[in-house]
């Protein structure tokens, strides 16, 4: 049993992240994500199949990032930029959706006015470690952080704009690294098409690697649902009856209705996991149960949200 040393006050904050502030699923696939190198985790996200749950240390250090961002717009408008970081009408960061809404990506901001040019430009921000701010100096975005980049041609791509400043700052000397990016028309359309392929898929795309042991998959977030036996979480997303409908929302065949937010979390008593999402082999099939077959050969029905023995 491992003794929890930490003195009672740091214990007490860290609590209060956790009890304040938990890791919620997102209702769309984000453009944040987008270059991420597996397009099943990706899809084991838009499904909720599960969620990382991140202890009060990492919900600070988050914090201190997106604190970071407000740091930086500060600094850009006392350089002489202007610098719109939230909608006028929504009071929201600026925001950019398409696919039905399902993909969508906010931006740290939108300015104008720097010294080596005079167009708008997007604004994404980011706090890294020396390791990491080392490699961007060394290699440029588009080597050392392809998600980055990625997000960067997102955001060019669905705001119209030329433009995108990426801002870095290093947490360990407060350095700054800044790369104008131009947009990839082309490799922004690609990332649109596998977003596509992603958000109206039934089933999991295939991972980048079947060995779970892979690094990329050992410290994935899915890995026990992808490569373990940990059923995924219940909800709508995971439900057999649920799709994404292409001009946006849910729905649910089996009770013939749109689904909203609440819903989706809820989910209902006649839940059945999406096949795909069950580490068994199919035996037979009916209204609303499917019944799989163990490595043991023991026959195990999934009815009503519930996997038992038949």
């Amino acid at each position: 049993m491992k003794i929890d040393m930490r003195p009672p006050i740091v214990k007490a904050i860290y609590d209060a992240y956790e009890n304040s502030r938990r890791s919620a699923h997102r209702q769309h696939l984000g453009g944040s994500q987008i270059g991420h190198s597996c397009s099943r985790a990706l899809w084991y996200q838009f499904r909720w199949a599960w969620h990382e749950k991140h202890d009060g240390r990492i919900l600070r250090l988050f914090e201190t990032g997106d604190r970071e961002e407000a740091r930086v717009v500060q600094n850009l408008r006392a350089a002489g930029c202007t610098v719109w970081e939230r909608d006028p009408e929504t009071g929201m960061q600026p925001r950019f959706s398409a696919l039905g809404g399902h993909f969508a990506l906010s931006l740290d901001g939108v300015l104008e006015g720097l010294p080596e040019s005079s167009k708008p430009h997007t604004l994404e921000v980011k706090t890294m470690s020396e390791k990491y701010f080392k490699a961007m100096a060394s290699m440029g975005l588009e080597k050392a952080k392809p998600v980055y980049w990625a997000q960067c041609q997102i955001g060019l791509h669905l705001s119209g704009l030329e433009r995108c400043l990426f801002f870095a700052v290093n947490k360990n000397t407060d350095e700054i690294y800044v790369e104008r990016v131009k947009p990839d028309p082309a490799y922004a359309k690609g990332l649109l098409e596998k977003a596509e392929a992603i958000i109206f898929s039934d089933i999991p795309p295939p991972g980048i690697s079947s060995d779970p042991a892979w690094f990329e998959c050992k410290f994935c977030a899915y890995h026990s649902v992808c490569h373990g036996d940990q059923m995924p979480e219940l909800n709508c997303r995971t439900c057999a009856f649920s799709t994404a409908e292409r001009e946006g929302g849910w729905n649910c065949a089996r009770h013939k209705k749109a689904l909203d937010e609440i819903d989706q979390y809820s989910g209902c008593g006649d839940h059945i996991y999406i096949p795909a999402l069950v580490k068994m082999d199919v035996h037979d099939t009916g209204e609303d149960w499917i019944e799989y077959v163990t490595e043991e050969g023991e026959v195990v029905r999934n009815h009503k949200g519930r996997m038992g023995s038949v």
